[in-house]
Parts: C-alpha cells; structure tokens; sequence
C-alpha cells in the first residue's frame, strides 16, 4: 500500500509575519485549517493577504501554494489513508484560485 510508505510530515511553514499580538492566517498541521478562524487553509483572509504579499510575483504565489499544497497531500493522506481528499479539490483549494483571482484582477 502506497500510503503506508509515505514519509513522516515535517513541522511545516513557520509564520513570517512580525508578533503583534495577532495570530497570522497561518496553516495549523496537520489538519490544515487557519490558526485564527478555524477554516480549511488558504481561509479567506489568507486569500486576500498573499497575493498582497506577493504583489507582482504571481508565479512565486503560484510556486509557493503548490509546494504547500504538496505538503498538505502528505499530511491529509497521513491522518486519513483511506479516505483522503481528491487531488483536484486539493488543487482547486490551494492553487487554482490564486490564478482565477489574479485573471480577475487584470
């Protein structure tokens, strides 16, 4: 069984923002929700700060949500084998609609 051979998941991204008493829009993992609303990660206000975080560097978001959205397979497959999300909604949450909104916004 493929799931079995997966490798353990690391500690996962740190938050890079400065400490100002607000907890960042941030991944918790393994479960792969925001540490401040509770919603699947990317939550809406981490949909609205990462494009402004990355202003005029759309292939770096792009880039850097597939590599999360990579480690999140990892992690989600790891807690639930076998029933584990779909590739494409995996896809869909994490990197396709950086594309749609930047389609948009031009």
């Amino acid at each position: 069984m493929l799931t079995t051979r997966l490798a353990k998941p690391g500690r996962g991204p740190h938050p890079d923002r400065p400490a100002g008493g607000n907890t960042p829009h941030t991944p918790a993992r393994p479960g792969w929700h925001c540490r401040v609303d509770g919603q699947p990660w990317p939550c809406g206000e981490a949909r609205l700060l990462l494009p402004v975080e990355f202003r005029d560097n759309v292939p770096g978001l792009t880039i850097y949500l597939a590599g999360l959205m990579y480690e999140a397979m990892r992690d989600l497959y790891q807690l639930n084998p076998h029933d584990g999300p779909e590739p494409e909604d995996l896809f869909t949450r994490f990197v396709a609609w950086a594309a749609r909104r930047t389609e948009r916004a031009q």
